[in-house]
């Protein structure tokens, strides 16, 4: 079986930036009190006029773009996404009509937090298979529409955006640019991370959440470099679930990357669910911090107290 890789990234925020400052206007905090206890300074909001299908879809044609492709070289679109609306057609098919795909599978997949990373496994593994050839694997959530903007210990976490990459197999030769996957979930604990009701709202146990990240999930991302054939001291990158400044950095250093760039976009776009891993990681390769061929672990953690991580080479 060929392995696959990443051919191309892209992202995309909506226009509209909501402060610390905006935010004491609504609840009673301010911007020390967010700042000291998630580390998040600004992050994005959609208006009511922009769906997750058209974030996904304008994050997904910069990725086409990127990579030199054309809709019609697609033949899966995977979204990770936990805030569609509608129950069908799925964010996948919408995308794939938004982009002109003709004839792709179209899937959604709702891991929350972890949706991107699984839904970059699968791809790999139907490409592996030869049951695709290049696939759209995109992130994407509206996080403002299930948010009770009058709860402060939600609302000032998160934000909205898509990320997306383009996954293709690999030429004859050429080593695999996706590591095999390390993915589980404590799904008992199911209820520490919610997103539920009638409208549905967000709602999490902080603490709960806390100490599960910062105290499983080290190991845990060690395994899955030791499945990419590397020690945490190789990577060039990491890429963690942007959930909060405060998990995100003690979480880095008990992984032992020590050479390591670690995203720290939370700080400008908050909590953005499955889009927030492609949509760091994006910036990243954008901004030239990552090159060509650098391994960068990716790992994802949150809703279901679910996991999934893989190091990638950077396209």
């Amino acid at each position: 079986m060929n392995g696959s890789r990443i051919a191309a990234v892209g992202h995309y925020q909506p226009a509209k930036v909501l402060t610390n400052e905006d935010l004491a206007g609504l609840v009673d905090t301010s911007d020390e009190w967010i700042r000291s206890r998630v580390g998040i300074r600004t992050r994005h909001i959609a208006g009511p006029d922009e769906p997750v299908d058209e974030l996904a879809a304008h994050a997904a044609a910069k990725a086409l773009a990127a990579a030199g492709l054309t809709p019609g070289d697609i033949d899966l679109v995977l979204v990770a996404t936990s805030t569609a609306v509608d129950r069908s057609p799925n964010m996948a098919a919408r995308v794939a009509a938004r982009l002109g795909v003709p004839s792709p599978a179209a899937m959604d997949v709702n891991v929350v937090c972890a949706g991107f990373t699984h839904a970059l496994a699968t791809a790999d593994h139907t490409v592996r298979a030869g049951a695709a050839t290049r696939a759209l694997v995109i992130g994407a959530d509206k996080m403002s529409e299930v948010t009770d903007w009058t709860d402060r210990t939600t609302c000032v976490l998160v934000g909205d955006g898509a990320g997306a990459a383009v996954v293709e197999a690999c030429p004859d030769g050429v080593q695999p640019g996706i590591a095999p996957v390390l993915w589980g979930s404590v799904p008992e604990m199911g209820h520490a991370v919610r997103i539920e009701g009638q409208p549905a709202r967000f709602a999490q146990e902080g603490q709960s959440v806390y100490r599960w990240a910062t105290t499983k999930l080290p190991p845990l991302a060690r395994q899955a470099c030791e499945r990419a054939g590397l020690g945490p001291e190789d990577l060039a990158a990491v890429v963690l679930h942007q959930a909060n400044l405060r998990i995100i950095e003690p979480l880095a250093e008990k992984i032992g990357a020590v050479n390591a760039v670690v995203a720290r976009d939370v700080t400008e776009s908050g909590n953005t669910s499955a889009a927030s891993i492609p949509l760091a990681f994006s910036k990243l390769v954008e901004q030239g911090v990552v090159g060509t061929g650098d391994p960068v672990l990716l790992f994802g953690f949150g809703g279901n107290l679910s996991y999934a991580g893989q190091v990638v080479r950077c396209p």
